[in-house]
């Protein structure tokens, strides 16, 4: 019998999905792709990222002359979805295909719907990047593993925004980046950061101090998904900080806190180990880099 606990927080073995993980990512950076061609430039490339849904991932809605239009993809009917301002909609199903035949069939689609969008056909943030009409490599899709990783990141947006209740200076929306493939909230001091090297969307992203927590499947250094937090700049002593829950620990080749996914998934109150992550990580950050917090925190009226 499924417990309410595993619907919730499902396991994502690394080695079981990575695959289709890959294929996915190659997916949503077309789909990311589109949206930055379209997008006005929010700060933090903010008008760019995803945001989480009731069925899946979207694109916030996107400019095209007088109309706009969203792309989304369902992880329940499997399907991708461009719904238009003028009510046009069409469907293209989501099951094994190269990123080739995807990117090739949806930037046929906006043609057909009237929507044509230029980008630039190659992926981001990844060691080897392939132009997206020419990569066939990347062609699983498993549905189950897809709606796992698609549950999960509802439930980590539903408690990353709540986290953000107890903050009242600048803070982001909670975004899912196509890049980096990631569900991120970020808090800000208010103080400009040094210049960072990197390309521009580096340097706009950290353009000021920040506190950052998020959600990532894992790959490279890290083949697990996992929970994340880390400031930056980092300020001195943060890596030897003690931070909740126990499970948590400081990644010195990532350089971030870590609190492994299947810890979270296997605790008896999995919100409550989020939030003691997420405070004690941005407590120690924000003491050491001396941050103003009686002007950032909400505090409690008696």
């Amino acid at each position: 019998m499924t417990t309410t606990a595993e619907t919730s927080w499902p396991a994502l073995p690394y080695s079981a999905w990575k695959d289709t993980y890959a294929t996915l990512h190659m997916w949503l950076q077309v789909i990311g792709k589109i949206a930055l061609a379209q997008a006005p430039p929010l700060n933090h490339c903010w008008s760019v990222a995803l945001r989480v849904t009731s069925r899946g991932l979207a694109t916030r809605s996107l400019p095209h002359g007088t109309r706009s239009f969203t792309i989304e993809l369902d992880f329940i009917d499997h399907q991708l979805a461009v719904r238009a301002s003028d009510g046009e909609i069409r469907t293209l199903a989501l099951a094994p295909r190269s990123v080739a035949d995807f990117y090739r069939e949806l930037m046929a689609t906006l043609d057909a719907m009237r929507l044509p969008v230029k980008i630039r056909p190659w992926a981001v943030e990844v060691a080897q990047p392939v132009r997206f009409d020419q990569d066939t490599q990347h062609h699983a899709y498993d549905p189950e593993y897809a709606n796992r990783v698609w549950r999960i990141l509802v439930q980590v947006d539903r408690v990353f925004t709540a986290s953000q209740c107890a903050f009242v200076g600048k803070s982001s929306p909670v975004n899912f980046f196509w890049g980096s493939f990631d569900l991120a909230v970020t808090r800000f001091s208010g103080r400009r950061a040094p210049p960072r090297e990197g390309p521009q969307f580096e340097r706009d992203a950290y353009s000021h101090e920040v506190i950052s927590h998020g959600f990532w499947p894992g790959s490279g250094a890290l083949l697990e998904p996992a929970f994340y937090a880390y400031a930056a700049p980092e300020p001195p002593g943060l890596k030897d900080a003690r931070v909740q829950p126990q499970a948590a620990y400081y990644h010195r080749q990532l350089g971030e806190f870590i609190l492994p996914y299947d810890a979270v998934r296997q605790a008896d109150a999995p919100d409550e180990m989020i939030h003691a992550f997420i405070d004690s990580t941005y407590e120690r950050a924000a003491d050491l880099a001396k941050w103003d917090r009686s002007a950032l925190d909400r505090r409690s009226v008696a």
